[in-house]
């Protein structure tokens, strides 16, 4: 199974489909039109955050869908599917991909890989492993992680940093040293950038805010104008 959908995807545009807080697309019925649009412009897949979005995207969109829970760690930064119980929730409503944070942080008592193969014991699932550098990719495969996504890269405690640019370098690396397909995500904003990122051999590219947060794109460009009146 995950061959297939890894055979489909490759190649190919995945979008993110997202909001937080007070944007006024959070909510799941606007989430799935975004996933919608995403799929009439050509996406072969969306990737989504919570249960009910994932539900309602599902009802109207026929394409893989990869899926993670979110919460945060102690100290405030972001983690992709810590649980057990989040990962049987997503397992309930067929996701075809369940994002996991495959960072050394541990969560149930376990580091990121440890926990990704405590999951493939316990389910038949296919896990792609959201990690931020080089050595938490390795640990993830050798813990039995079916892809890796470079999502977590610069959101992290351990890889923090204020590029606007997404991280080639780590993308290089994955490359060359890690034998399942790996997912180019975070900070790819222009056409040009997602083909660079398949030229350094992204199985696929996840775009998200370039395309789903009308609200940030909009600051963009008044920032940038902004900086003339300075």
């Amino acid at each position: 199974m995950s061959s297939a959908i890894f055979d489909l995807l490759k190649g190919e545009i995945i979008v993110s489909c997202q909001a937080e807080g007070d944007d006024p697309f959070n909510t799941p019925q606007y989430i799935s039109l975004f996933a919608k649009a995403a799929q009439m412009g050509g996406a072969k897949g969306i990737r989504c955050e919570g249960i009910n979005n994932i539900t309602v995207i599902k009802e109207i969109v026929n394409l893989p869908i990869i899926g993670l829970l979110k919460d945060t760690f102690e100290n405030g930064f972001v983690k992709i599917t810590g649980s057990f119980k989040d990962v049987d929730k997503l397992i309930k409503i067929k996701c075809d991909i369940i994002a996991i944070d495959g960072t050394f942080r541990k969560r149930e008592g376990l580091t990121g890989p440890d926990f990704i193969k405590e999951v493939k014991k316990r389910y038949d699932c296919i896990i792609m492993a959201d990690i931020s550098t080089i050595e938490e990719a390795i640990a993830s495969v050798e813990a039995g992680a079916d892809c890796i996504s470079t999502t977590l890269s610069g959101y992290t405690p351990e890889k923090q940093f204020n590029s606007n640019h997404p991280d080639f370098i780590l993308m290089k690396l994955l490359s060359e040293r890690i034998s399942v397909p790996f997912f180019a995500e975070g900070r790819i904003k222009t056409p040009n950038e997602a083909r660079e990122a398949i030229k350094l051999g992204a199985h696929a590219v996840i775009i998200g805010t370039a395309i789903t947060r009308p609200r940030v794109i909009t600051s963009w460009f008044v920032n940038e104008l902004n900086t003339m009146k300075i």
